[in-house]
């Protein structure tokens, strides 16, 4: 039996093309429109897959402001058909369920409370593949980047080449996520995976900092001279708000898959 990968050519999505291979088949929107009800009703009828691992979403924060229906679209709607559909589903969600307001790793049981229409429509996904799926995985994860795509990692770096000198906001805390080391994750739970079982958990890479803490550790490892200077995000022109700190506990998914997590350093590090 098959995996169907959703949002293949994503950042997540492209590195579990390197460790599923063939044993996956992988699909963006071009070929399937997770949206349409018909059309992942007719897919999933006309394949028989193991199950589904969810990569796609509407990640452009800021641009959900003003385009809320194209992100329910892809993060509330397109997880609960496949949920209805597939009823095996591992999928993607984000730390922008919370509001940020607390001063400890948020945990999987946590009250809710997304501040921006990305942060609505995940947890809106979430809810649904819990009501709609017969097996769920959903793991929530922060600050994704990879060699693959836009991400922040590949801005810096873009653009510590360009200037000599960046601002870049301070006060939003929280942990880097490689997406090679959350795919190495999801590889190794899908055996471990109880069936008829939902459950929801926390991955990002170990350890915490600022975006400011991020961008300079970029420069240092690429060994850029582009000065990074911290600023707070109310003199930076952000149309969503973002949580303030949005640190994920990830006990609950070491102790019952037996991962080591590495520090975000020595991932970026690989990368960059």
């Amino acid at each position: 039996m098959m995996w169907l990968v959703t949002g293949a050519n994503g950042q997540v999505g492209s590195e579990l093309k390197l460790l599923l291979g063939t044993s996956a088949v992988y699909v963006d929107r071009t070929e399937l429109d997770i949206s349409d009800e018909l059309a992942v009703k007719n897919f999933l009828g006309n394949n028989r897959f193991e199950g589904i691992i969810n990569c796609a979403a509407y990640t452009a924060v800021d641009k959900a402001e003003d385009e809320p229906e194209e992100a329910d679209k892809a993060n509330h709607l397109g997880p609960k058909w496949l949920a209805k559909y597939g009823k095996y589903i591992i999928h993607i969600s984000t730390d922008y369920v919370f509001d940020g307001t607390s001063h400890v790793p948020y945990r999987e049981d946590d009250q809710t409370n997304p501040v921006s229409e990305y942060g609505k429509t995940k947890l809106a996904g979430e809810k649904a593949v819990m009501e709609q799926a017969e097996t769920a995985i959903i793991i929530r994860t922060a600050w994704v980047y990879s060699s693959y795509g836009n991400n922040f990692v590949k801005t810096m770096l873009r653009l510590g080449r360009e200037r000599e000198s960046l601002n870049v906001v301070c006060d939003q805390i929280g942990s880097p996520t490689y997406a090679g080391d959350l795919a190495k994750a999801i590889v190794k739970i899908l055996p471990q995976i109880h069936r008829n079982r939902k459950e929801i958990y926390h991955f990002t890479n170990e350890g915490v900092c600022s975006w400011y803490d991020f961008a300079v550790a970029i420069m240092e490892l690429a060994g850029l001279p582009c000065k990074v200077y911290p600023i707070e995000s109310k003199n930076y022109p952000f149309k969503a708000k973002r949580p303030y700190y949005s640190v994920l506990n990830k006990k609950k998914i070491k102790d019952v898959f037996c991962l080591q997590i590495r520090h975000w350093r020595n991932a970026l590090s690989d990368i960059v």
